[in-house]
């Protein structure tokens, strides 16, 4: 049958149309592609085709005083991530089964993971080498090349787990600081991250020669602080057994320091934790009723175990500040050390209608001089000082020694210091200060008033880190030592060094006592809040006095035990054995021969627990061991260190 004309006209139209009709439909999608969701898919196939990772920087290790002990490392390990849209839909499963099998992770949440339209997920971090090494044999085996990456990682480790954990503190996940110096110098020691920028083609394949960018990273800067580490581990085994001896429910703190420098060669807290497993508790009790507290109830009692005491809480220093008192009234030219019978002790004394007893009502101390006063923590003497000295004066003096405000110690979280206001102490109020009563300093504060004195009337500043080391040149930056103003007269201050002599020769410091070395020292005793039944213990003391080297406090939270709670009876006899062990190591000489054996501490390292143990009980030399081993397990570090004089019966600890 022929087509008309007509007809193969009609055709052609119809032909025409429908071709037009495909050609606006195709330019009006191309549009909609272009402008309406051009950007997303740029974006999509930007994520299909782009890797770009991060890679972490090493973080700086903080080394004690030496600059040859690691307190704080970065170990490498390696982190796993996806790129979802880069692995294959077939294969999505046995990845996510693979990696969760792998790394013990929830298949259901992996599987999630690899399924997302995402550029990169992160799959597990801070990985051992020798598990992402099974990793890499099983995505060969599969012939799984694109979509799953294996990058390099740091993890923070901490070689003697409690050591000075409340000073070091520790970093999160990411490694940033969230505590202690990690914390406040986490931008010198956090590096900068570097980058890993490839480009693939669109089935994930890398495209060779073209596109690839990788930036490394700048590792972080290392730290030298002024901690020693040897110190550091006889504070801390010294205030352990004191804090259990004496049932100090609230715990303690020793501070040693370098009256001279402001440096802070130990700062040991009781209880202490596991840096490196800070999130679990050290507390039987609380840990056992763990699973029933709340999540605010949890981050307290965290909150509580990392924090530093010595720099973020502040007590009541009791008699140990009649020094400050002291101090003041002989600038003041109000007295002198031994002016014979200036004071009185009838056992009590009126400040406004107030009566407020001697610790010894029941048998008054009678006449005195300033030297005998502070021997027997005389508080009527002192009263009578402080009203002489005045509201202003005293006031004044509080502001010279750096009380009325921080110390600036290089740590986080310090505590400012709680007095009333100048404008509203009155007499009875002027009366409990010169006492040390009524008003709350830090720890941190009190040695460092100590130290002032010591360090010839002149006001220092403490520190913990003393110096960096840059990462890339090993180029080591020393910082300078703050010396602050003329708080009193080197003559002044040698007076109340002798005075405090006085007190641990005859007075109520006579447990503090280290044959062969002239220490100085005072006593303290206060109650733990109005009321409450609980008490504080405290000692601080200087030595040698001839010269002042060391600068220590001992204070003891709340002690429950036999004992009692006196400063003298039970903080004095631990200033006694730190600083016998303290004095020696730091070749501090003696004044008179000891009269206890001494041998020289032998090289126990590189040996077997075992091996040790026989050295050490040939030369009657005790021993500690800080950790869980066997007599089998090799020791790697000891303290006190090779070399050094100790007497013998000196506890040794080994690691």
């Amino acid at each position: 049958m022929k087509i008309s004309n007509l007809e193969r006209k009609r055709r052609l139209r119809i032909t025409l149309i429908i071709v037009f009709v495909i050609q606006l439909l195709l330019i009006t999608r191309i549009g909609y592609i272009q402008f309406v969701t051009g950007t997303e898919l740029q974006s999509m196939a930007y994520e299909q085709q782009t890797l770009n990772r991060n890679v972490n920087p090493k973080r700086g290790t903080i080394w004690d005083s030496s600059g040859e002990i690691a307190l704080a490392v970065s170990a490498s390990t390696e982190t796993v991530s996806v790129n979802p849209v880069n692995i294959k839909t077939e294969d999505k499963e046995k990845v996510a089964k693979e990696l969760s099998k792998l790394f013990d992770l929830d298949y259901e949440k992996t599987l999630k993971k690899i399924k997302k339209r995402s550029a990169i997920e992160i799959i597990a971090k801070k990985v051992d080498k020798e598990k992402t090494d099974s990793l890499r044999i099983w995505l060969e085996e599969n012939n799984i090349t694109a979509g799953v990456n294996i990058d390099e990682d740091t993890k923070r480790y901490y070689p003697y787990s409690t050591l000075a954990s409340n000073i070091i503190g520790f970093t999160g996940s990411d490694n940033q600081g969230l505590e202690g110096l990690e914390k406040q110098y986490d931008d010198i020691l956090s590096g900068t991250p570097g980058r890993i920028l490839k480009l693939t083609d669109a089935t994930g394949t890398d495209r060779e020669k073209e596109g690839e960018d990788y930036i490394a990273a700048d590792n972080g800067d290392d730290i030298v602080l002024t901690i020693d580490m040897t110190i550091q581990s006889i504070c801390e085994k010294y205030l352990e057994n004191a804090c259990i001896d004496n049932v100090c429910t609230d715990g303690g703190n020793i501070i040693v320091m370098n009256p001279k420098t402001g440096d802070i060669l130990g700062l040991a807290a009781y209880p202490n934790y596991n840096l490196n497993s800070p999130f679990e508790i050290n507390n039987e009790e609380l840990k056992a009723a763990w699973d029933s507290l709340d999540s605010s109830q949890k981050n307290e009692s965290l909150q509580q175990m990392w924090r530093n005491k010595a720099i973020a809480d502040t007590y009541e220093p009791g008699s140990t500040f009649k020094l400050m008192t002291s101090s003041a009234a002989l600038e003041e030219g109000i007295t002198d050390t031994d002016n014979s019978g200036e004071f009185n002790c009838s056992g009590s004394i009126n400040i406004a209608g107030t009566r407020i007893r001697c610790w010894r009502y029941y048998r008054p101390h009678g006449s005195q001089s300033l030297r005998q006063a502070l021997m027997n923590s005389c508080n009527p003497v002192f009263i009578g000082i402080g009203q002489k000295l005045g509201v202003e004066t005293y006031y004044d003096y509080l502001e010279k020694f750096g009380l009325l405000s921080k110390t600036g110690i290089d740590l986080p979280g310090e505590a400012s210091s709680i007095f009333l206001k100048e404008e509203k102490v009155g007499p009875v109020e002027l009366a409990t200060i010169s006492f040390g009563q009524r008003f709350e300093i830090t720890p941190i504060q009190m040695a460092t008033m100590v130290s002032t004195i010591a360090n010839n009337g002149r006001k220092v500043t403490p520190r913990i880190v003393k110096a960096t080391i840059d990462s890339k040149t090993g180029e080591r930056t020393d910082f300078a030592i703050e010396q602050g103003e003329q708080v009193i007269s080197e003559e002044n201050a040698k007076k109340v060094l002798s005075m405090m002599e006085s007190v641990v020769a005859e007075g109520t410091g006579k447990k503090a006592q280290v044959t062969g070395y002239r220490i100085g020292g005072k006593t303290g005793t206060s109650e733990d809040g109005v009321n409450t039944g609980k008490y504080i213990a405290s000692f601080v003391g200087v030595a040698d006095i001839s010269d002042p080297e060391i600068v220590i406090l001992i204070i003891l939270y709340n002690p429950t035990g036999e004992g009692g709670h006196q400063g003298g009876g039970i903080a004095a006899p631990i200033a006694s054995q730190v600083l016998g062990e303290i004095l020696p190591y730091l070749e501090i000489e003696s004044d008179e021969i000891d009269i206890k054996e001494t041998v020289t501490m032998p090289n126990v390292t590189g040996i077997t627990l075992k091996e040790a143990k026989t050295k050490l009980k040939e030369l009657n030399i005790e021993y500690n061991i800080q950790e869980e081993l066997t007599d089998e397990s090799i020791i790697t570090k000891q303290v006190p260190s090779e070399g050094i004089q100790i007497n013998t019966g000196t506890v040794t600890l080994l690691y």
